[in-house]
């Protein structure tokens, strides 16, 4: 997509509604059925099926039964965690009201989402016995390129912009859903392709090509290393929530950011435990 937006290498900036798009795939009565949703849907749904390759791989630690509950689980958590996430840390005030669970109308936590699926995670791990954090290595390999679909839904959407740049900028865009027709960065295609689609590569190379599954914790030290440094970068691009721009103001970094900053510190803690301690022994796989 940015290649296609690069082509155009004009100096007028690039307006959002003549790419074509919309943020519905058909529309039925007053029934759309919404990229968002689509993505959050085939997201899982590609998840579990690669999850489901994985552990058929030697040196799983967990079996097929454990997947299916680990899918069922984490779905619950995405979405509870990622709703209850963006009330706690963006909008407080939708606590108490019905507003908290229209889900269709946009507002979800990456953060929140995250705390969600460690709970799911810790749930399945400790009914079954399962080692948790291994857990957390196959789950994190996953996470990338569905979270990838995510931002570009938003894209679709038009909505999650960037902060405003030179109009002769090569991915400079104007969003129908900006009040002041400003040309912007399309800052959801950057985290798309720097949080979504080259973390989820090189996780995916390092699960396949290396032995990073035997020394646990490593696969998920990478994965919240390169989510909190890819969304701490991608603030500087993104356009801050309007009711959360006093924070960039006192503070000179966003609400993002300084929610990035613990996963990054925790990231490297994790990785630096992993690669001191032993690798786990042997390919067994989990019993049925």
């Amino acid at each position: 997509m940015l290649s296609l937006l690069a082509a155009s290498g004009a100096a007028e900036p690039i307006y959002w509604e003549n790419l074509g798009l919309r943020p519905y795939l058909f529309e039925v009565g007053g029934f759309q059925l919404r990229f968002y949703s689509l993505a959050y849907l085939f997201g899982i749904l590609l998840a579990y099926w690669h999850l489901s390759k994985m552990i058929k791989a030697p040196g799983s630690p967990m079996a097929q039964r454990h997947a299916d509950d680990l899918f069922f689980y984490c779905t619950l958590g995405v979405i509870l965690g990622g709703r209850l996430g963006y009330a706690a840390f963006y909008k407080p005030e939708l606590f108490g009201g019905v507003e908290l669970f229209k889900l269709w109308e946009g507002g979800m936590s990456f953060h929140g989402g995250v705390i969600g699926v460690l709970i799911a995670i810790s749930w399945v791990a400790w009914r079954n016995g399962l080692n948790w954090l291994r857990i957390c290595d196959y789950i994190s390999v996953n996470v990338p390129f569905a979270y990838m679909l995510g931002r570009l839904a938003n894209f679709i959407n038009g909505e999650l912009y960037g902060r405003p740049v030179e109009s002769d900028f090569p991915f400079a865009m104007v969003f129908p859903t900006d009040p002041d027709q400003l040309a912007r960065h399309p800052s959801q295609l950057y985290q798309a392709g720097f949080e979504g689609l080259l973390l989820g590569v090189l996780l995916f190379a390092l699960f396949w090509k290396t032995r990073a599954r035997y020394r646990a914790g490593l696969l998920v030290g990478v994965f919240t290393i390169g989510m909190g440094l890819g969304r701490f970068l991608m603030e500087f691009f993104r356009e801050p929530d309007a009711y959360l721009a006093y924070v960039v103001v006192e503070t000179g970094l966003s609400r993002g950011q300084w929610l990035s900053l613990p996963m990054i510190a925790v990231g490297i803690v994790v990785v630096i435990y992993a690669m001191m301690k032993p690798p786990v022994g042997g390919p067994a796989r989990a019993k049925p």
